[in-house]
Formats: structure tokens, C-alpha cells, sequence
């Protein structure tokens, strides 16, 4: 039975506990991690460090994406936009347990910032929801529209011979396109100019701190 059928005090639990797991980095994939099917290769000390940080960001990325989907799932009007919300959402906790392994591997670590960007994400998808489902929809669209653009540039940072991070990546991308196409199908408005531009700005910031810490 989803979640959204169940009493408000179980939702709120349900919640808190996800909440919980997703700052400390604690997920589970439903989906075969991409990189299990390429090779490791031998990468310097720089090297390494350079895709961590990207896969760190690539890590926070997924924090943003639960709260946001998990906002918008709460105080969506309708089932299906609930449903889809939720469906996005599990995706993108593949992309969380992949990157967080992948960042193991790098011998790195993931955000001490994550509580903070979770918060803040969290706010976002709520205004974003009480606005309106169609609105709501919108703002996955121009979110993913970003984040696609985001990881294809990392494609092109990271190190040509770390395939396991670009196997990761590559996935990454493909499933957000689609969650934008999805949202698109189920009504999305247009998000206005100066919000997208205020998105951008928003994500920069993240970006460019997330790879550090």
C-alpha cells in the first residue's frame, strides 16, 4: 500500500526516516550499480580527487532530488502526480546508493553538508507543491533540464579512463531526462525566466561547495 493512504502521523515517520538515511547516506539501490559492468583503472592522486569531488557533488545532487521529490509527493493534489513523484523518487535513491558506493571506492567521503542542502531542497519542492500541481511539475522540468546539463558536463570532466564514475553518470542522465519527459506528459507549466535563472544560481552555489566538503 503507498505511503500516501496511510495516517498523517505514519507519513510523518516515514518521512523523518527517510530524511534521516538520505542526510547520513545510508540507501539502497533497486537497479544493478552501471559500474559493476566497468573495468577500474589506475588513476594519480589528483585525478582521484578531481572525481570524487564530482561524484560528491553528483551525491548531493540525489540528496536535493529525495527531498524535493519527497516534499512534492507529501502535498501533491492528486494520485497520479503522488505516483509519479514517488516512482521518480525511487530512482533517484538508485543514483544516491551508486554515487555514495562509487565515492567508497574513491576513498573520499560524502557532503558534511548534506543535512543543510536536504533542508533546503526540502522548502523548495513545499513551495513548489502548494502552488499547484501543474506548477509543481513545472519545476521538475526546468530541475531535471538543469541537473542533465549538469551531469554531461562531468562526462566531460571527469577522467577519460574512470569508467566506473561515467557508467554512474551516464545512467544518472538518461533517468533524469526522463523524469523531466514524464512530468512534461502530466502537465507541467513553463517555470518563468527569472526563476530558472534563480535555479541556476542556486545550483552553482551547491555545486561549487559540494565539491570541497
Amino acid at each position: 500500500m503507498a505511503a500516501y493512504h496511510h495516517h498523517p502521523l505514519d507519513r510523518f515517520i516515514a518521512g523523518a526516516d527517510k530524511a534521516l538515511r538520505v542526510i547520513a547516506g545510508v540507501a539502497s539501490a533497486s537497479r544493478p550499480n552501471p559500474a559493476a559492468r566497468a573495468a577500474d583503472a589506475e588513476m594519480s592522486e589528483a585525478e582521484r580527487r578531481h572525481a570524487a569531488g564530482l561524484m560528491r557533488v553528483n551525491h548531493v545532487g540525489e540528496v536535493c532530488a529525495q527531498a524535493l521529490y519527497n516534499a512534492q509527493a507529501r502535498f501533491a493534489r492528486t494520485d497520479a502526480i503522488r505516483e509519479q513523484f514517488e516512482h521518480s523518487s525511487r530512482e533517484e535513491e538508485d543514483h544516491l546508493a551508486w554515487t555514495a558506493q562509487r565515492l567508497g571506492e574513491l576513498n573520499s567521503h560524502i557532503s558534511v553538508l548534506n543535512p543543510l542542502f536536504y533542508g533546503g531542497a526540502y522548502a523548495l519542492g513545499t513551495v513548489a507543491a502548494v502552488l499547484g500541481d501543474a506548477r509543481s511539475l513545472g519545476f521538475v522540468v526546468e530541475t531535471e533540464r538543469q541537473v542533465e546539463a549538469h551531469l554531461a558536463s562531468h562526462l566531460d570532466k571527469l577522467p577519460p579512463q574512470d569508467a566506473k564514475s561515467r557508467a554512474i553518470v551516464d545512467q544518472m542522465r538518461l533517468d533524469e531526462i526522463e523524469h523531466g519527459a514524464a512530468a512534461q506528459r502530466l502537465g507541467a507549466v513553463n517555470v518563468p525566466a527569472p526563476v530558472q535563472g534563480v535555479m541556476a544560481v542556486m545550483g552553482k552555489v551547491m555545486t561549487t561547495t559540494a565539491y570541497y566538503v
